[in-house]
């Protein structure tokens, strides 16, 4: 019936709008560096190594470094969790690697998270414990703007702070894949918790 194939492809068409907002919120969010005095820096984790961080997690790492070293917080959370066949999690490979440069007693280790979602709650959780109402969250640039909505899903203010030296970041064509993949949680994640963000919040 021609009312059915209307409907379809108006459908079709709501469904291409919101996935190309999306996908430019991804990209407008993933060039902002929002990096402000808070209280704590919360790194999300990444691929570690028999215990040696991943040269993704290390570029992570290596920003929340200098962002610990202009005093934009005083403590530095680490996430991520254990992988299958790992004896080592994320969260304690990335301790090993910045232990060598930052004071332990300014590093928080949360061995827990697989994903995105998981990491940011058990970070806001660690949070909750400290009265800790605000951080500066440091990931790769294509993760910023699905970790301001599940953060904010959290009643976690995050503003987040990208890497620029991450492997996956190096080249557009590189990084194109993973803006697309991110534009797609971004909607999902939206659909489970309100409108996503905007690009300039």
């Amino acid at each position: 019936m021609k009312w059915i194939k209307t409907l379809l492809g108006l459908g079709a068409l709501v469904v291409a709008v919101s996935y190309l907002v999306a996908f430019v919120s991804v990209l407008a969010v993933s060039r902002q560096d929002q990096a402000r005095p808070v209280p704590a820096i919360v790194v999300l984790g990444a691929a570690q190594y028999n215990g040696k961080p991943s040269p993704v997690l290390k570029a992570r790492l290596d920003h929340a470094a200098r962002l610990y070293a202009d005093s934009v917080a005083p403590l530095i959370v680490l996430t991520g969790g254990v992988a299958a066949g790992d004896k080592t999690s994320e969260a304690e490979a990335a301790a090993a690697y910045l232990g060598t440069s930052i004071p332990a007693p300014a590093l928080v280790v949360l061995p827990a998270g697989r994903a995105t979602d998981e990491s940011i709650v058990a970070a806001a959780e660690w949070c909750r414990g400290y009265g800790i109402t605000e951080v500066v969250v440091v990931s790769d640039p294509f993760h910023m703007l699905r970790i301001r909505l599940e953060a904010r899903r959290q009643g976690l203010t995050a503003w987040t702070s990208p890497t620029r030296t991450s492997p996956i970041s190096t080249r557009l064509t590189r990084e194109l894949p993973y803006l697309m993949a991110e534009a797609l949680k971004v909607l999902v994640a939206g659909g489970r918790g309100g409108a996503a963000p905007t690009a300039g919040t």
